[in-house]
């Protein structure tokens, strides 16, 4: 076998990162995506969790048809029930059961005995079976796992009818020679490992995801499981896009291939940093902003004369976009229009228009307009939380010597709501009178600002994370003016708020 599955947990592991609460709508949309990139497996959520999350995969398995959907249970009855529930209209569904096998896991958490277990396995394989012939099987903290027993436990749930066999190095904790050895050990040693794939599920508490997965598949893993971003629990999972592009630009120490259109990366990360909230850091591998960019002088000129001197990887493999100057003031709907298509951004009529209006409204405070800008107008003006509230007028007093004091309007509906407060300071003032009209007191966790594009005009993306009520929900906005950034964004979060499900309960293998 050539070819190295990949299996994305974006909708599930990914999710549980706090903050990171999807919508049915948003899983949707990001399932899209993942179809559009060529991801052969959609792990679509934990449906057991909450009623939410049960819809959202609901809907994600009755409208993907061209990548297998998989739900997430625990090795419970009702769990596997639900899965399935949610799956059973999928083209292609898969059953993914999950029981921790590592002694600090059976002893703390389960409380369980070895022979318990492993019957425990067993019976949830085959219970699963039943439902569908596609079962993954998860020892939960495989890499922490007393070996002669992991391979008790994976030889006994093949044979029960498990044919996908997933071990997580739960909570990052092995390197990689260790975890290729676990691989290895476990091809050698458990009997009839030829009727299963070989999958692995890293997690990056050590900044080691990648590089676990990748001596994995060195070692005979055939299957990958990870996240765009790298977005998950706690530090994160295995970074999809660095896995893919490690595979394709080191074919020559690889010798495999994935299913990926790697052209889609730069869009589907985007998107999935859009709708959680999460800022991708400007140095990230493969979607991070400076990725292609050059500012040493002598990487400039080496690149002219011969672009492979310092990139491995041509910028438009994975549909990076670059920073072109395109439009201004004078630029006409139909220019505005070509270059989000050469962009890849497809709206419908009436969502052109609404960007193409907020587009003119940056035009007039910008001499020119980046492409980062044109996908920050998008973002902002096409946010799929409902806008229950919407920022109408904007007035702050602030000084070296004078109190911070704001004035708020905001809408609902028809109707405008206007009330001020002081503050700490000009945005915690904002706040505050925010909080005044909508009722809702949020709780600031978290505050940033970054410069969209370069120079004094450019926009400013401000990035919040606001607890509401116990939950946490991270979103953004942008404006050439930071204060006013600073308040759609607050706003934004009240909104997802307002419309969002219940929280469901989070869970990692």
């Amino acid at each position: 076998m050539d070819k190295i599955i990949i299996f994305d947990t974006t909708l599930r592991d990914g999710e549980q990162a706090p903050g990171a609460s999807l919508n049915a709508k948003e899983k949707l949309e990001i399932a899209q995506a993942l179809v559009r990139l060529g991801v052969d497996i959609i792990e679509a959520g934990f449906p057991v969790s909450s009623k939410g999350d049960f819809e959202a995969v609901k809907l994600v398995a009755s409208k993907i048809k061209a990548a297998s959907v998989c739900a997430l249970a625990r090795a419970i009855k009702k769990d596997i029930d639900c899965a399935y529930n949610a799956i059973k209209n999928s083209a292609h569904p898969r059953i993914h059961v999950f029981l921790a096998t590592s002694k600090i896991h059976m002893q703390y958490k389960l409380q369980k005995a070895e022979d318990e277990i492993l019957r425990l396995a067993v019976e949830s394989v085959k219970y699963a079976k039943k439902y569908c012939s596609d079962i993954e099987f998860s020892p939960e903290d495989a890499s922490r796992t007393e070996k002669e027993f992991l391979y008790q436990v994976l030889e006994a749930v093949i044979e029960a009818g498990a044919l996908t066999l997933n071990i997580p190095d739960t909570v990052g904790y092995a390197e990689p020679e260790e975890f290729g050895s676990l691989i290895k050990g476990i091809i050698e040693n458990v009997a009839n490992i030829n009727k299963a794939i070989i999958s692995v599920h890293c997690h990056n508490d050590l900044g080691l995801a990648v590089a676990n997965s990748l001596l994995a598949v060195k070692n005979g893993a055939r299957q990958v499981e990870c996240t765009i971003n790298g977005i998950g629990e706690r530090a994160g999972n295995a970074s999809m896009e660095e896995i893919v592009m490690a595979i394709r630009t080191r074919k020559d120490l690889f010798g495999f291939t994935t299913s990926i259109n790697t052209k889609e990366i730069f869009k589907a990360s985007r998107l999935v940093s859009k709708l959680t909230g999460f800022v991708v850091a400007p140095n990230k591998a493969i979607v991070g902003v400076n990725a292609f960019r050059h500012e040493a002088g002598i990487h400039q000129d080496g690149i002219l004369k011969k672009r492979q001197t310092y990139e491995i990887i041509k910028p438009e493999d994975v549909g990076f976009y670059g920073q072109g100057l395109v439009l201004g003031k004078h630029s006409g709907r139909h220019a505005f229009k070509q270059r989000l298509i050469a962009l890849g951004i497809k709206l419908k009529e009436n969502e052109t228009q609404r960007a193409f209006e907020r587009f003119k409204m940056v035009a007039d405070k910008k001499k020119e307009v980046y492409d980062e800008d044109l996908i920050a107008i998008i973002d902002e003006e096409l946010k799929t939380a409902k806008e229950i509230w919407q920022l109408e007028e904007l007035t702050i007093t602030s000084g070296t010597k004078i109190t911070p004091f704001a004035t708020v309007k905001i809408k609902s509906k028809t109707k405008s709501y206007t009330n001020s407060s002081s503050g700490d300071g000009p945005v915690d003032a904002c706040y505050k009178a925010i909080d005044k009209i909508t009722k809702i007191k949020g709780e600031l966790m978290d505050y940033s600002i970054q410069s969209v594009t370069k120079g004094k005009d450019a926009l400013g993306e401000v990035n919040v994370k606001v607890k509401l009520k116990g939950k946490e929900f991270s979103t953004r906005a942008s404006s050439t003016d930071i204060l006013e950034a600073s308040a759609k964004a607050y706003i934004n979060a009240i909104n997802k708020f307002l419309s969002q499900p219940k929280a469901h309960q989070s869970l990692t293998l």
